[in-house]
């Protein structure tokens, strides 16, 4: 039975069992604890944890998962993998134990005619939580399965929970019998390996205390509401169904390692690395195309650098099973068509996910080439001096400059006997994040305690926002924080967070800033807003300080926003919806967003392309945008069920959790998305939209950045009055000032040529007579010396080259000749194969010279470079190198 059958039959069974099937979520998780998507329940937490309440009472998934804890393992072994599908059966206060166990049997023993996986009952065996009386009698004495075949387990295996307090329980295993060739008898409790897990039924009945660990914590009494989650690992049933020893011989990853194997000429089952390298290529690059496929894109942290890591692991391994060319295009393929069944989105999508991963297959063959060759060097280093660590200022260089991973890094060390530090890596990773920016989640709260905020939502429900209407309006104070702590007052003075009823401040979203604005109480208080966030959905968090009286929890205010800023920013999102459809128009689908900034007068955005932009096509893209803004168009919105966006061709962000019923921002025929912002009503209020260019971010990211209105005139008159005093400097009309310029540009240019031309021949003139001032120092010709002040470095270099080239090679010799330029001294020491037999090692002299100067600096033994921070001590220098050459002499 092919994987994508086994998918819908359990879609299809639990549907007509009165479950919700639940299109599975992004593997970009919805949860600030979480990177990614690791488990089927994931997009029900907030169900079970309280937060939110389930829109049914049953409900299905089969749920796309990504997990790397043990990526080194992959390959390796044949049990792990990064990407895996979870199907999932849940009841929310519905069906219990009883309910659960019955339709896991029902389901798995089913005849396959009947749409069940046909399993025989023979060979399944069951375990439960060591204390669960319950489930072992429904198995028993329900169900029918003998009492031999079911064993109690204890906490650390039949016990769930989410690792911290919260809702928990114990569950039921059930296990499938692969026979004697797998290992000896004796069920799961024996040998997990021969009966392996096949479905995990979690009963949620309990409420979890505080403690460590998957046992070491309290149970605090029963749940209000009993919960059912289960999970059957896609994989691990199609392996058995399919016949097959392991999950990389299913249907879905055999196919990618058929693909390797044509592409290296290597045999899978052959040789054991080169079955590990062709299992991590297969396990990596469909995950790989999953990730994309979603949204995400290589970078350097995050999810981001989840999937570079991945990718980049799967690239070396094809080099390392032979392959010399690219060899991502038709991996992607072959993976697109083989999940596409599944997830026909990724069919829809392929030009986005082929073009992103390409363009990550291209910057690393690059970048692995070079650091390669940097990494060997450092490694040689390392073992020369007798080391067994790679220090961690090589794996940042390789990590900063090369794009290397720092798990690559490690692997490829590890594979030539060293270890790296990678303490010192971190820390100047932390160091370089520390001098780049702020951490953005703390303004969000994204990893703070928001049990205060959870604790108003509960009380007080939901925020309703009025603000697309309404700028202003009553309201009433339904919670309060002062500096963080829930209170029912505060002062004037105060930072607050001030939680109302209803609000027209918008709150930081979708790329939108927060409003700004004021809260003025009835008894005469007044709250200056200068921050708005959501930390818990559908919760208004107004941030501000008290400017005037008293504020209380209960009371009744007016809430007005900024209208001047509100205006700003709507036209600057207005403007960044006909940015993206232009872009899209011009360069296709793959610019899709990745993200965006609307801000007061200007706007960013960020989309995905592996190239930069060329002039001509932002041109275009600018002046399309500006014909749309003439046309006047009417903007407005409509909120409908999603399915019904998508009919429309509504524009959907990656990445974006969307709920049923979707916010649609249609501006005239030109743009369809959705969006919960603000906008303007029609396209002429943008007045203007001037592109200020375009950039990388990231790799396969670029961004435009973009200023609206006021902003782009003010911008224009600037370029006007720079461009009138050009016209005044060289005498000729605005068309004209490229071309004068140029030509200007290029007199100048060769005057530099004229002036470097006739520097270094007067330079070079002085070789002769420093050859004729050479000392003998015990039969080593020594030529010291200062030469005119301003002389460059390559021209300085030049002449001890020269210089060194005049004396004969049999006789050895050490040339050492220092200058000034801008105020600070540099010296180049060189010495011919004569002097370096005899161990004189230029880097070593020019040490010597640079501490005397107040520098540093080396090089190789044959020539080197230094310079310091005192001139004056350049004679001084000279006597230093003296010295040292007549010891050594």
């Amino acid at each position: 039975m092919e994987s994508a059958e086994i998918r819908r039959r359990w879609l299809s069974f639990f549907e007509e069992r009165g479950h919700t099937v639940v299109p599975s979520a992004s593997l970009i998780a919805d949860d600030p604890t979480l990177l990614l998507v690791n488990a089927g329940m994931v997009p029900f937490k907030p169900y079970f944890l309280g937060e939110t309440k389930p829109p049914f009472k049953r409900a299905s998934s089969v749920q796309k998962c990504v997990r790397t804890p043990d990526i080194e393992e992959v390959g390796k072994t044949t049990r792990h993998g990064t990407f895996f599908q979870m199907c999932g059966n849940f009841s929310f206060g519905d069906y219990f134990k009883e309910g659960a166990i019955k339709l896991a049997w029902e389901l798995l023993t089913s005849p396959v005619e009947h749409g069940g996986y046909g399993l025989e009952p023979e060979k399944l065996w069951i375990t439960v939580y060591q204390d669960d009386d319950e489930a072992e009698q429904i198995w028993r004495d329900v169900v029918g399965v003998p009492a031999e075949r079911i064993q109690r387990l204890g906490k650390k295996d039949n016990f769930w929970s989410m690792g911290v307090p919260g809702p928990c329980g114990p569950c039921s295993e059930i296990n499938y019998d692969r026979g004697p060739e797998f290992g000896v008898e004796g069920g799961p409790a024996v040998n997990d390996e021969r009966y392996v897990e096949i479905w995990n039924l979690v009963f949620m009945q309990y409420e979890r205390g505080q403690g460590i660990g998957k046992e070491d914590f309290e149970i605090l009494g029963d749940l209000p509401s009993k919960n059912i989650d289960t999970g059957l690992g896609l994989e691990r049933l199609a392996m058995i169904l399919q016949g097959v020893q392991n999950m990389y011989e299913t249907d879905t990853l055999k196919v990618v390692i058929d693909k390797a194997t044509e592409l290296t000429g290597v045999s899978y089952g052959k040789a054991h690395d080169s079955d590990v390298s062709l299992r991590v290529v297969a396990d990596h690059m469909r995950t790989s195309v999953m990730l994309i496929g979603d949204g995400v894109t290589p970078g350097n942290e995050g999810r981001g650098y989840v999937l570079r890591r991945i990718m980049r692991r799967a690239v070396r391994n094809m080099r390392m099973l032979g392959a010399t060319g690219p060899v991502v295009g038709e991996l992607v393929d072959t993976v697109i068509r083989t999940m596409g069944e599944q997830y026909p989105e990724l069919e829809t999508d392929r030009k986005r996910i082929e073009t992103v991963a390409l363009a990550e297959e291209a910057a690393f063959l690059k970048a692995l080439k070079g650091g390669t060759n940097i990494l060997d060097t450092a490694v040689t280093e390392t073992k020369a001096a007798g080391g067994t660590v790679l220090s961690g200022d090589k794996a940042f260089l390789l990590h900063d400059t090369w794009g290397f991973p720092i798990d690559l890094t490690l692997e490829m060390a590890a594979e030539q006997g060293l270890s790296v530090d990678e303490a010192g890596f971190r820390r100047l990773m932390k160091e370089q994040r520390e001098r780049a920016k702020a951490d953005a989640q703390a303004k969000k709260t994204g990893h703070a305690d928001v049990t205060s905020y959870r604790e108003i939502a509960d009380t007080a429900g939901a925020t309703q926002f009025t603000g697309y209407t309404n700028t202003e309006g009553e309201t009433t104070v339904v919670g309060l924080l002062v500096n963080g702590v829930p209170s029912p007052a505060a002062s004037e003075g105060d930072d607050v967070e001030v939680v109302l009823d209803r609000t027209p401040f918008y709150a930081e979203g979708g790329g939108q800033l927060a409003d700004h604005g004021r809260i003025k109480l009835h008894s005469g208080a007044v709250i200056e807003i200068r921050d708005v966030q959501q930390p818990v959905p559908g919760v208004s968090v107004h941030k501000g300080s008290v400017q005037v009286g008293e504020v209380t929890v209960g009371a009744t205010a007016y809430a007005a926003i900024d209208v001047r800023r509100r205006r700003a920013i709507a036209r600057a999102h207005s403007a960044t919806h006909l940015t993206h459809q232009a872009l899209r128009d011009a360069l296709g689908p793959t610019a899709a967003q990745a993200g965006s900034e609307n801000s007061p007068g200007r706007f960013r955005f960020d989309f995905g392309s592996p190239n930069a932009v060329p002039g001509t096509v932002l041109t275009d893209v600018e002046q399309k945008i500006n014909e749309v803004l003439s046309r006047e168009l009417d903007v407005h919105a409509e909120v409908m069920p999603i399915d019904e966006a998508k009919r429309q061709g509504a524009i959907a962000e990656f990445g974006e959790k969307y709920g049923e019923q979707v916010r649609v921002v249609t501006i005239g025929d030109f743009s369809k998305e959705l969006c919960g912002g603000t906008h303007v009503h029609n396209t002429a209020q943008l007045g203007l939209v001037k592109l200020l260019g375009e950039s990388s971010i990231g790799s396969g990211v670029r961004r435009i950045e973009a200023l609206v209105g006021v902003d782009a005139y003010n911008f224009l008159a600037r370029e006007h009055t720079v461009v009138a005093q050009l016209q005044e400097l060289v005498k000729g009309r605005s068309e004209e000032l490229p071309e004068k310029i140029s030509a200007m540009l290029g007199k100048l240019k060769d005057a530099e040529k004229e002036i470097e031309k006739f520097r270094a021949e007067k330079v070079l003139q002085a070789a002769a007579g420093l050859v004729d001032s050479a000392q003998d120092v015990r039969g080593v010709a020594l030529v010291t010396g200062q030469v005119p002040d301003g002389t460059g470095a390559d021209d300085l270099r030049k002449l001890v080259l020269d210089v060194r080239g005049r004396i004969p090679s049999d006789r050895p010799a050490v040339v050492a000749l220092f200058t000034t330029a801008n105020g600070k001294p540099l010296t180049v020491i060189a010495t011919n194969e004569a002097a370096r037999e005899r161990g004189f090692k230029a880097g070593e002299l020019v040490r010597t010279a640079a501490k005397t100067l107040g520098g540093g600096g080396g090089g190789k033994p044959d020539v080197a470079q230094g310079g310091g921070q005192n001139p004056e001590a350049v004679g001084a220098a000279i006597e230093a190198v003296e010295r040292q050459v007549l010891e050594i002499a």
